[in-house]
């Protein structure tokens, strides 16, 4: 167990419940399951955590076909075949074809790691199941050699989750749980000036007045993002748009609204931003 601790970095501005969740989970070695509407930086976190720790990040993108046998190893058969085709050397050493997946990598390092399982829900039901036992061991068995896979430091892991599905209770009984509330505007100020420190404070107060109004209006089906405004006010910037402009002509909307029935509502009441 590691005594390190996990702090905001200069591009990644956490709320203390946040550091909160992730220094526990790394205490108890459980892995930290993160919800939260898209564009709050459920992704970034882990790069975050292995910035401010200075350990390497292993990416697993989850997708609908991505079975938990993926994370661990693959058999590449096929290359086998074709060498011994070929006369190639060394074709009995079946382990010269076991490739590791992410989680095999993350279990193989020599040094602790921060392994990201990115979007778990988009896979399908059993397959947070099928990772039971190995995020539960940290060990994984491969038939092929008839070797087992232990993990010489046990990794940091981040899962994500946009609640397309529900998970297995038996697997969420395993993990640390945080939901990441949308930032309130004294934090989301933080959060923009890490990314763009020298932003005129007019500009900035305007285009987040009208970010939150759009966020409140109830006929936006498409919330605006986190990262959505952060790319919004570079926008602006880059434009020298002048600051007193920006409630009245809502320049570059299509940075920040992405449906066209959600443009149609904002422009039909523009007269009540404020």
């Amino acid at each position: 167990m590691s005594d390190q601790k996990f702090a905001s970095t200069k591009t990644y501005v956490a709320s203390e419940e946040l550091l909160d969740a992730v220094n526990v989970a790394m205490v108890l070695e459980k892995p930290l399951l993160i919800k939260g509407e898209p564009g709050t930086g459920k992704t970034m976190l882990a790069a975050a955590i292995a910035e401010s720790l200075g350990k390497k990040l292993i990416i697993w993108n989850i997708k609908s076909t991505t079975k938990a046998q993926d994370g661990l190893y693959m058999y590449d058969t096929i290359q086998r075949l074709y060498d011994g085709q070929f006369g190639e050397e060394g074709v009995d050493d079946i382990a010269r074809y076991i490739k590791l997946g992410k989680l095999g990598e993350a279990f193989s390092s020599d040094e602790q790691v921060i392994l990201l399982i990115d979007e778990i829900d988009k896979a399908d039901l059993e397959f947070p199941n099928d990772l039971l036992w190995e995020l539960d061991q940290m060990e994984f068995y491969i038939h092929e050699t008839r070797e087992t896979v232990k993990a010489k430091t046990r990794p940091v892991v981040i899962i994500t989750s946009n609640a397309e599905k529900e998970l297995p209770d038996a697997f969420l009984r395993r993990c640390i749980f945080h939901y990441i509330d949308f930032p309130e505007a004294p934090l989301m100020e933080e959060i923009v000036r890490t990314h763009y420190p020298e932003v005129e404070e007019n500009l900035l107060k305007n285009a987040m007045d009208v970010f939150y109004w759009i966020r409140g209006l109830k006929d936006v089906r498409k919330k605006p993002s986190t990262s959505e405004l952060i790319d919004w006010v570079n926008a602006l910037q880059i434009g020298g748009m002048d600051p007193a402009l920006i409630k009245k002509n809502l320049p570059n909307l299509g940075v920040i609204i992405k449906k066209d029935e959600d443009l149609a509502v904002v422009k039909s009441r523009t007269n009540e931003i404020k």
